[in-house]
């Protein structure tokens, strides 16, 4: 699993760790059942505290994205494709407020935001 921290930025490291792990979820590049690695594998890894990546995992797991078994390990949770589902038009929505302030910001009205939109979902 290809996971990037930052040491320098303003973001705590343990949600560093949740939002790429998330995305990874939400993406579809982990899969219901995959397998993540252990905490202590991925503190090591990442050269950060086992504590961290608990934290990390916790947060994940109280979202239901992630399921842990003591001993086994922690796991992509089953049955919660209709919250991922959820999850992802969340972050769809938070992705569209920030481009609605940033063309607000430029004077761009929103039938020409919409415009825009319209022609790069025509063009992918």
């Amino acid at each position: 699993m290809d996971i990037l921290i930052s040491t320098s930025g303003e973001t705590p490291i343990y949600q560093q760790i949740t939002d790429r792990i998330r995305d990874q979820i939400l993406s579809g590049i982990l899969r219901e059942g995959d397998a993540l690695p252990s905490m202590r594998a991925l503190a090591r890894d990442l050269r950060i505290s086992v504590i961290t990546t608990k934290r990390a995992y916790e947060e994940l797991e109280r979202e239901g994205l992630i399921v842990s078994h003591p001993g086994r390990g922690s796991f992509v949770s089953h049955g919660n494709l209709d919250r991922v589902r959820e999850q992802k038009r969340i972050r769809i929505e938070e992705l569209l407020r920030q481009v609605i302030r940033e063309g607000a910001g430029y004077g761009l009205s929103p039938g020409e935001l919409l415009e825009i939109f319209e022609q790069m979902v025509r063009s992918e």
